[in-house]
């Protein structure tokens, strides 16, 4: 899979049709929130299911970063590439495994009072023809219920000071 590191890239870097989006407000300072979403290998206390590694680079601009999701006997494995970072507002991914695969964004933007609001985006795309299309009303409502749940998780270790 060949990436831009200024966001430009093959198709896996082009939205897709699935969009999710979900938002939470995170009682502490964007640098803290920012630091705590960049500890790759702890996301996995905040994504159910889900193993988090890096397995090229150090987590930043160009690193490679695994997440294993597994429920029973099925698993998903998402490949992401890290192709922009900048701290302490944005970071974006590129999805580039087999099933997995679009950009996504994770946001930070400071407020008044310490506080931070945190908007992660993606862009997946879907499968062609028909089965796309009755695949994403039935995915969606799960997709954002699990990133919000996922993203209030986060916001609740960060302001507990148990991440990063």
């Amino acid at each position: 899979m060949s990436y831009d590191p200024a966001g430009g890239a093959d198709d896996a870097a082009r939205p897709g049709a699935g969009e999710v989006t979900a938002t939470v407000i995170v009682n502490a300072p964007a640098e803290k929130v920012f630091a705590a979403f960049l500890r790759w290998e702890r996301q996995s206390e905040w994504i159910p299911l889900t193993r988090v590694r890096v397995v090229e680079g150090d987590g930043g601009e160009g690193s490679l970063v695994e997440a294993v999701t597994a429920l029973g006997p099925a698993v998903l494995r998402d490949e992401l590439r890290v192709v922009r970072v900048n701290a302490p507002y944005e970071v974006r991914v590129v999805h580039c495994g087999k099933v997995l695969r679009g950009p996504g964004a994770m946001r930070c933007t400071a407020m008044s009072g310490d506080r931070t609001q945190v908007v992660l985006h993606e862009w997946f795309h879907l499968p062609s023809g028909p089965a796309g299309k009755l695949a994403w009303p039935v995915l969606w409502p799960g997709s954002k219920l699990g990133f919000t749940g996922a993203l209030r998780k986060f916001g609740r270790l960060v302001e507990e000071g148990r991440l990063p």
